[in-house]
């Protein structure tokens, strides 16, 4: 029988308060506290935190906290990453983000899901979609990120979109819902 957090990462319903998965949240939560509290002239403090926090990220990740996610460990980042302050990545499922890829302030990422059903949802059962941002890619502020999508390599996407579906690379996307508005 498959425990609550392999239930989570292959995308089925699980209970998101299984005693397992709340302990790792609160690990994560402790870490994003230490985080969010670090200082700029703590490059060396927050380098650990991150390592921790985030132990699939590449080299030269840049990260303006403050900072939330859910868990860290489903976070896949290629090198010299950048996230402007203020993001949220609800990493329930698999996150994964292209090398050179820039998110601007307030982005978030969102790969939760509840049940459309309502006797499903009052269940308290959740499930989840991955997410993935190809290389080279700019997010503009204030963009959501719904559950499932891919973004393609080198893709702009306009400051306060919603992308609810993949886009393409070498595109600037745009609007809620985010649609292609022309090629790059």
């Amino acid at each position: 029988m498959k425990t609550e957090k392999e239930k989570m990462l292959a995308g089925e319903l699980y209970d998101a308060m299984d005693q397992q998965l709340t302990e790792e949240r609160t690990t994560a939560r402790l870490l994003i506290k230490a985080l969010n509290d670090s200082r700029e002239d703590e490059p060396e403090k927050r380098a650990a935190i991150l390592k921790d926090l985030l132990p699939h990220a590449g080299a030269g990740l840049w990260l303006q906290p403050p900072f939330y996610c859910d868990y860290g460990y489903n976070i896949k980042m290629g090198e010299k990453v950048f996230f402007n302050f203020n993001c949220v990545v609800l990493d329930v499922m698999s996150v994964t983000i292209g090398s050179r890829t820039l998110l601007g302030p307030n982005v978030q990422l969102y790969t939760a899901m509840h049940p459309m059903d309502h006797r499903e949802r009052a269940s308290g059962l959740e499930y989840a979609k991955l997410i993935v941002i190809g290389e080279d890619v700019w997010i503009g502020g204030s963009v959501v990120v719904c559950p499932g999508v891919i973004i393609g390599n080198r893709a702009v996407i306009g400051a306060g979109s919603v992308v609810t579906k993949n886009i393409p690379p070498d595109v600037f996307a745009a609007g809620n819902p985010c649609k292609v508005i022309r090629s790059l």
